[in-house]
């Protein structure tokens, strides 16, 4: 997937996977997954994906300060 956020593009393929969190299981309406991935530049962003019930139904990127990938990590128990 493809995000241009503030003339940034953010690409889940030409992007390193930093963590990935899991939440329920494969085919649950209400399950999710975030992926934290770095850009070359080593800027960070979150791919969000997750069923029709979950708190992201939709696939999104949001991009995330580098000095709030550790709590987001923490927060994960990543």
């Amino acid at each position: 997937m493809k995000k241009i956020i503030c003339k940034v593009e953010y690409d889940t393929e030409n992007a390193t996977i930093v963590a990935k969190y899991t939440n329920g299981e494969l085919g649950d309406p209400k399950g999710y997954e975030e992926t934290l991935y770095q850009t070359a530049e080593g800027k960070y962003f979150i791919y969000e994906n997750g069923g029709a019930d979950s708190v992201h139904p939709e696939e999104n990127i949001k991009r995330l300060a580098a000095n709030k990938v550790n709590d987001w990590k923490n927060e994960r128990g990543l």
